[in-house]
């Protein structure tokens, strides 16, 4: 299993609760196409948290880089249905940072891996 992370700041007029009903549209939609497995949003508590950390924390779980290709690869289709709500999230956000993280020690021992 891999993790997706997003680190999220709404904009000025961001209405938190309206960005959590978008986002769980947008992330039901994407579990039942199979494309990830499940996903969490979590929000700062207490303001408790240093500069660099956002509003928000969204993790979204998928089994491994192909699945998430092809979550990508969804974003890239022409349909109405995936523009509205992925537009829906996206045009809440001010500032997003992401990262891609994996469990370690992993069988694979990626960080020996190269092409070059």
């Amino acid at each position: 299993m891999n993790l997706y992370t997003c680190s999220i700041d709404l904009r000025n007029d961001g209405v938190a609760l309206k960005f959590a009903k978008a986002l769980d549209e947008w992330m039901t939609h994407l579990q039942e196409r199979k494309v990830i497995l499940s996903w969490q949003l979590y929000r700062r508590k207490l303001n408790l948290a240093s500069s660099s950390h956002r509003d928000f924390l969204l993790q979204i779980a998928v089994q491994d880089l192909a699945q998430l290709d092809q979550a990508f690869r969804t974003l890239g289709q022409h349909d109405e249905t995936v523009d509205m709500l992925y537009r829906a999230v996206h045009d809440q956000i001010m500032h997003a940072e992401f990262g891609l993280y994996r469990p370690f020690p992993d069988p694979e021992r990626a960080e020996r891996m190269a092409l070059l």
